[in-house]
């Protein structure tokens, strides 16, 4: 089963995950499964320096690990790896966010257990674009794009975000890690564009309350990240 898909590279290389925009002459390779393994991992640490994305069909895997962190030190956890289960629990399904608030609740000083599942080290390449003759793909071959994938409804193409706005969702991405131990773009670009066509905090409080309450962020975090929202809006990143 495939894990995920890389642009013209058949390396685990996170930076070219099929996820930006793909033109006529890309190749797409799959990453498929391929060894399992139970790592144990003592929470020493609130911050465990991982980066979790998912590929919107059930499948979260760590995007990227941090120098010097927790998970850094644990050398059989690698980037790339698809994190099958927490502490026993099947996560098979779960978005990226929903495996960082797992995460975050774990107990420190206290060891936990992820099952994990490897991409294989040896790649089947799958037919190139530039043979799959006429492809809605295509249309994202000019100007800048992002593929978002999601669990429910369609893949879109969104445009990619302005400067000023990608320092801000690293600046909210920095403030998740304070808060769970935990990087996540993809869950910082969600709470920026929940806040970017609000007025005013309580608005986005209501917004963030109704697309991630599950999070039950607090009041002060709330506020942070709305500062980096206003200061994105005001052109002061």
């Amino acid at each position: 089963q495939i894990l995920y898909c890389t642009l013209n590279t058949p390396k685990v290389d996170m930076r070219r995950l099929l996820g930006v925009q793909i033109g006529l002459e890309d190749f797409i390779f799959a990453h498929v499964k391929g060894i399992k393994k139970e790592v144990n991992v003592y929470k020493s640490e609130d911050s465990l320096g991982l980066t979790i994305t998912d590929n919107g069909i059930g499948y979260a895997f760590i995007k990227g690990i941090k120098d010097g962190s927790l998970i850094d030190s644990v050398k059989t956890i690698c980037v790339g790896d698809h994190i099958e289960s927490i502490n026993g629990e099947n996560i098979v399904g779960w978005r990226h966010y929903d495996v960082a608030k797992k995460l975050k609740e774990l107990k420190k000083e206290e060891l936990f257990t992820l099952k994990l599942i490897e991409p294989k080290k040896a790649f089947e390449e799958i037919e190139p674009r530039s043979k799959a003759g006429k492809s809605s793909a295509g249309k994202t071959d000019t100007g800048k794009g992002t593929l978002r994938l999601r669990s429910k409804g369609p893949a879109t193409v969104e445009e990619v975000p302005s400067e000023t706005e990608t320092k801000a969702i690293e600046k909210i991405d920095d403030l998740l890690e304070l808060y769970m131990g935990i990087r996540d773009s993809d869950l910082a670009t969600t709470m920026f564009e929940a806040g970017k066509d609000k007025v005013n905090p309580d608005e986005f409080a209501v917004a963030l309350d109704e697309t991630l309450g599950d999070f039950a962020f607090p009041d002060e975090f709330v506020f942070d990240v709305w500062g980096a929202v206003g200061d994105a809006k005001q052109g002061r990143l």
